[in-house]
């Protein structure tokens, strides 16, 4: 997808039952961290199940601007050989992120400390979202960072040519901000400490230690306390994508609310920081069974057996909120065919996503019959066992409610549109040709 493509207005109509395999690409925050890791290690690292996603090829792209080589070999298999932790070069031209939010603030983050500047910038979407919550840490380090009014994109930063190693507690709960601060400290001395009040996905860390880092977590009475002892050599490693749980979320919700469904989707991300919508979907009675358990690449995964059958509402804690907060878009979707009231807790980080998130799904599933109530930290849906359908949503240059509609119009009674189906590449490029091969109705 280009980033200036024009809109891609699209359909679901009510289908017949859901069957088949649903092979979803893989994991989109660990395809960032590999590519970025992968540039940082000296060597060659290989990767497979690679998610070929626009936000993924953009940080590609930059490791690449940043004096990484990076290959694609064949179909979700690349190679990466670094330039080791503190090697990045000047990048020549702007740094284009796209809509990728996780992308800019990571690599970021991986500059901070190293003595170049490079300047970064996004799409309409990513334009609009707020930068500060990164850059203001990685100013601690050292380095210096020019903004547009608010704090957003276009940024430049001049990295850190002496960086110091900092002690920084999260503000809010975002594996984006913990994640920027850990690969900045990887070029600082000394050791650098983040504090989480709630933990968030950890991705970073897992992989961090899988190159070699000296990284350990420990809680306590402030929090999460993560260690990490700067200027490791990073060691090359072959990494296994899992699949993404936040794309499987899409084809397990069309399963759970199209009548006579039966779908598997293999070798899904089982990471505790990932389950909290998992873990939701069976307090809501949804039949869902996890078959095959294993580890690849560091990450626990297993196999997911799926069936339509009667959901109740139920209260969504908020300390569960950072490991679904990308799912809540899709659960609210779920919660309008399940029987009474869902109230999800602590949604506040859905308003400052690729859209306000929050918003976007409740103006939508409102337009299509839907009964919502929404605060700046809570989301409610009254569920009636069912959804009208029949409106246009705007989908706000944003992946995960684009998809979301499509999929509650699998089951509305009268079709759902988006505006705007373009943006769904961005995380799932197969979307389409993967919910048409189990029957599902879009066009």
């Amino acid at each position: 997808m280009s980033h200036s493509a024009e809109p891609l207005p699209m359909i679901a109509r009510r289908s017949g039952p859901l069957k088949g395999e649903a092979k979803v690409p893989g994991d989109k925050s660990i395809s960032h961290r590999a590519l970025i890791l992968g540039a940082l290690a000296v060597g060659e690292t290989h990767i497979t199940g690679l998610l070929e996603g626009q936000d993924v090829l953009d940080t590609a792209k930059a490791m690449q601007a940043f004096g990484a080589r990076v290959e694609r070999l064949g179909e979700g298999e690349w190679l990466v050989n670094g330039v080791g932790v503190g090697g990045f070069s000047e990048p020549e031209g702007v740094i284009d992120c796209g809509n990728s939010g996780t992308g800019v603030r990571l690599i970021m983050g991986a500059m901070a400390t190293t003595p170049v500047t490079a300047t970064f910038t996004g799409d309409a979407s990513l334009s609009r979202r707020p930068m500060g919550r990164v850059t203001d840490p990685l100013e601690l380090f050292g380095c210096e960072v020019t903004a547009r009014e608010g704090k957003r994109l276009p940024v430049t930063i001049k990295g850190a040519a002496d960086p110091v190693p900092v002690r920084y507690k999260t503000p809010v709960a975002s594996a984006q901000i913990k994640s920027a601060v850990l690969l900045a400290a990887l070029n600082a001395p000394g050791e650098t400490v983040v504090i989480e009040s709630e933990p968030t996905r950890d991705h970073t860390e897992r992989m961090l230690a899988g190159f070699g880092a000296t990284i350990s977590t420990e809680v306590t009475d402030e929090g999460q306390v993560i260690t990490l002892r700067g200027r490791p050599e990073l060691r090359p490693q072959p990494v296994v994508v899992p699949r993404d749980p936040s794309s499987a979320a899409f084809p397990v919700a069309a399963a759970l609310i199209v009548p006579g469904s039966e779908i598997r989707v293999p070798g899904v991300s089982r990471n505790p920081t990932r389950d909290g919508l998992y873990v939701t979907l069976l307090e809501m009675g949804a039949d869902i069974r996890f078959e095959n358990p294993r580890e690849e690449g560091g990450e626990p995964v297993a196999d997911l057996v799926v069936r339509h059958g009667p959901l109740k509402g139920v209260t969504v804690p908020p300390e569960r909120a950072a490991s679904m907060i990308d799912e809540f878009p899709i659960l609210s979707v779920i919660a309008c065919f399940a029987e009474g009231t869902t109230v999800m807790q602590g949604v506040h980080e859905l308003r400052v996503k690729e859209s306000d998130r929050i918003e976007a799904m409740a103006v939508g599933l409102v337009a299509n019959g839907a009964e919502v109530g929404a605060t700046d930290d809570t989301m409610t849906v009254h569920g009636k066992g069912g959804l009208k359908g029949g409106a246009i949503c705007a989908t706000h240059l944003d992946h995960r409610i684009a998809m979301s509609f499509l999929v509650a119009g699998l089951a509305s009674e009268q079709p759902i549109s988006v505006d705007d189906g373009s943006p769904i590449a961005t995380s799932f490029p197969d979307f389409l040709p993967l919910m048409k091969g189990l029957g599902a109705q879009i066009g």
